[in-house]
């Protein structure tokens, strides 16, 4: 049973083929003063192609997943207002245990800030002084005993909306690290931002347009050996 399992979860292998789709989207600002309609028309190869060439506008999901890597450096380009609302719209609708919304978020795009921001931990935050945003990603343990869990699938959300959108992301971890004479990194984000006490830094994730884009995450790695059916 679990060798058919496999054979049927396996993805099957299609020949590359360019696909067009054209959508029109009404974006409503809650955070922002006005409403827009936004008409945009993608092209993208499937997954078996090498690099990935989509402007991500509703890709599938599966076409999401693939081409989401962690982007490090990025391009001097700034965000656009509709681009920012969509990160926190897909931030708002993240679920969360019983509905608490225990996360609240921190835009950053302030250089100064981005630049303190970058030294907040002893290795893998200095990608955020070259970023346009960065979103601290926070959370109330009061109002949820599973406050780490809510804040990972927003930092997930962002990440996955900033990809649809052709954007390139990464996640810097905050929670039980540490900068590099020791302070605590959360307690380092805390300061810079003014964050209160009672509210926990789980992540950073820094957004922008990329300068490199990275060839899709390659379906022949997968450890399909990981799976285990009824028992381990």
């Amino acid at each position: 049973m679990f060798a058919l399992f496999v054979r049927f979860f396996v993805p099957l292998r299609c020949e590359t083929k360019t696909i067009t789709k054209t959508k029109t989207c009404d974006i409503a600002y809650g955070i922002l003063p006005s409403l827009c309609s936004v008409r945009m028309t993608e092209t993208w190869e499937t997954p078996n192609s090498q690099l990935a060439t989509h402007n991500s506008i509703n890709m599938d999901f599966k076409d999401l997943i693939q081409t989401r890597r962690s982007c490090r450096t990025f391009t001097d380009e700034q965000l656009t207002e509709e681009q920012t609302v969509a990160l926190m719209r897909a931030a708002l609708m993240s679920p969360s245990s019983h509905r608490t919304n225990g996360w609240q978020f921190v835009l950053v795009d302030d250089r100064e800030k981005l630049h303190a921001l970058s030294a907040c931990k002893e290795h893998g935050s200095g990608l955020i002084d070259g970023a346009p945003l960065a979103i601290v990603v926070c959370a109330d343990p009061a109002a949820s005993d599973v406050w780490i869990e809510d804040a990972s699938i927003a930092t997930l959300m962002i990440q996955l909306q900033a990809e649809e959108l052709g954007l390139g992301s990464c996640w810097v971890q905050v929670r039980r690290r540490q900068t590099v004479d020791g302070r605590n990194s959360d307690d380092v984000v805390r300061g810079i931002l003014g964050i209160p006490s009672t509210m926990e830094v789980l992540s950073i994730v820094a957004v922008g347009h990329k300068a490199v884009e990275r060839k899709p995450f390659n379906e022949e790695h997968l450890q399909w050996e990981k799976l285990h059916l009824n028992e381990w």
